[in-house]
Order: structure tokens, then C-alpha cells, then sequence
């Protein structure tokens, strides 16, 4: 079992320290910034051995080269169609992946729409997905299409679901009211919301989330609900919502909510 550690970046996000079963060995996943990440793999005793970049945004890559000032040999591994600055080994769709000894292989998921070259890493049941799918809620277009985003969480879907989803900001609570305007009845919805909000009252995290409440509350994995599609229609649809246009219309009304 990989131990994963959380670090606190900027206001909301998550760089992850995915530390290998029996080492010190550690893959840091989108650093931002830099001297949490140092902080924390002193105060573990960790040994960083690669870094995972799921897209090009600053607040995912602003560390990299600080973190190999310190550690002139790790490898930066990230999205083929993407520039990631000092990236060694350009990904895209891969399954059996090695990036490192100590690690099982991993499967590299092309999941495009928030940037149009995004990418995901699946390593032993934990899905480390920047910012494509969030606790509650999905990416905003920042680059790629509509289309692509709807295409890759409906690929995520189809993870089993006990998969652990390691998003990188802490959006939680706010995904969830939006959920509730558009679901007001789901009980698991409501009963995942004040869960959340004790956490977060509790200045803790609300991720990861698993897959399984994911399809259970969240709009932008439940498309093809016929309330949700009721939800957004209007007069002038003639027929029912297509899955796509609920998706187009659910992340229109999220952009301003």
C-alpha cells in the first residue's frame, strides 16, 4: 500500500507525495511551488525520485525548478502535448508504465478539456487527476473543449469504483452547493455536503474522495440523470438534453455560480 501525504499550496491546492510501501522513495505530483514540498520531504525523511505533471498551469509547475536545484537528477515526467518546463520523459496514453523501481507500474490516462493536453495518473487504485475532475465538481474549459472534458470524465467513470481520486484543490464545499441547486433531493448529496462542511470546520481535507460518492453526487459524472437534464432544460428544447448539453449547460452555470 503507497503512502500518500498531502502539501498545502497557495490558498486551495494539493501537491501530493506519493511515497513508495517500503521506502522513502517519492513521486511528487504537480509542484506548484517548491519549499512546502522541501519542508515536508525533510520532515518525512523522504527521498524524491520523480515528479509527475498532469498539465502546464503554474500552480502545478512552478516548483519543478527549484526541486531539481536541489535534486539535479530527478526526472520530470508530464503531458507530451504540453510545454512542462525541464520534462525529461513526454507522456501521453500509456498502460504498464515504470517510472521508478520502487513503484508498480502505473497508466497514464490522456484527459483533456480543462487544458488540451491534460493527463492522469492511475497507480495502484489512487487516480491523481489535477484539476479534470474534483471532488464534487469538474475543471473549468481553460484550453481545451467542452467535448474533450465531457469524453475524459466519462472515461474516469468507468474506473472501478472503490478508486481513490486525488484531485489538486481544495474545492470541495463549493462543488457540493452547487450540486445541491441542481440536486436538491439526492440525500447522499445532502449527507456528503455537511460531512464536508464538518470536516473543513475542522480545518480538515475533503479529499481524496472515492469514485463510488463521486457517481453518487456529483452533476458532471451524472449527465445522464433524467432530473438533471429536467433540471437545465427550458421551452425552446423540443427534445431531451443529449448528455453533452447537460454537461455544456451544468459547467456554463458553474462558471458564474
Amino acid at each position: 500500500m503507497l503512502n500518500v501525504h498531502a502539501v498545502n499550496a497557495f490558498e486551495d491546492n494539493y501537491i501530493w507525495l506519493v511515497q513508495s510501501e517500503h521506502s522513502a522513495d517519492t513521486l511528487i505530483v504537480d509542484p506548484g511551488t517548491a519549499q512546502p514540498v522541501l519542508k515536508k520531504l525533510q520532515s518525512l525523511a523522504l527521498m524524491p525520485v520523480a515528479i509527475l505533471i498532469t498539465h502546464h498551469h503554474h500552480d502545478h509547475i512552478g516548483g519543478i525548478e527549484q526541486l531539481r536545484q536541489c535534486y539535479p537528477h530527478l526526472p520530470v515526467f508530464g503531458p507530451r502535448q504540453e510545454q512542462i518546463p525541464d520534462m525529461s520523459h513526454a507522456l501521453s496514453e500509456h498502460t504498464g508504465l515504470s517510472v521508478h523501481a520502487a513503484f508498480p507500474a502505473m497508466q497514464i490516462l490522456d484527459t483533456p478539456g480543462h487544458t488540451a493536453g491534460h493527463i492522469s495518473y492511475l497507480l495502484d487504485g489512487k487516480l491523481f487527476c489535477g484539476d479534470t475532475l474534483f471532488a464534487g465538481g469538474c475543471g473549468r474549459l481553460l484550453g481545451g473543449t467542452a467535448e474533450q472534458l465531457y469524453a475524459s470524465l466519462l472515461r474516469l467513470r468507468q474506473l472501478p469504483a472503490d478508486t481513490e481520486i486525488y484531485c489538486a484543490h481544495e474545492y470541495t464545499l463549493n462543488n457540493l452547493l452547487f450540486a445541491l441547486s441542481i440536486e436538491p433531493d439526492n440525500q447522499a448529496l445532502r449527507d456528503r455536503f455537511d460531512h464536508c462542511r464538518q470536516l473543513r470546520e475542522q480545518h480538515l481535507s475533503t479529499v481524496p474522495s472515492r469514485l463510488a460518492d463521486e457517481l453518487a453526487t456529483n452533476p458532471f459524472l451524472r449527465c445522464d440523470q433524467p432530473g438533471i437534464a429536467q433540471q437545465l432544460g427550458n421551452i425552446q428544447d423540443v427534445e431531451p438534453l443529449a448528455g453533452l448539453e447537460v454537461f455544456r449547460r451544468l459547467r456554463s452555470q458553474k462558471d458564474v455560480f
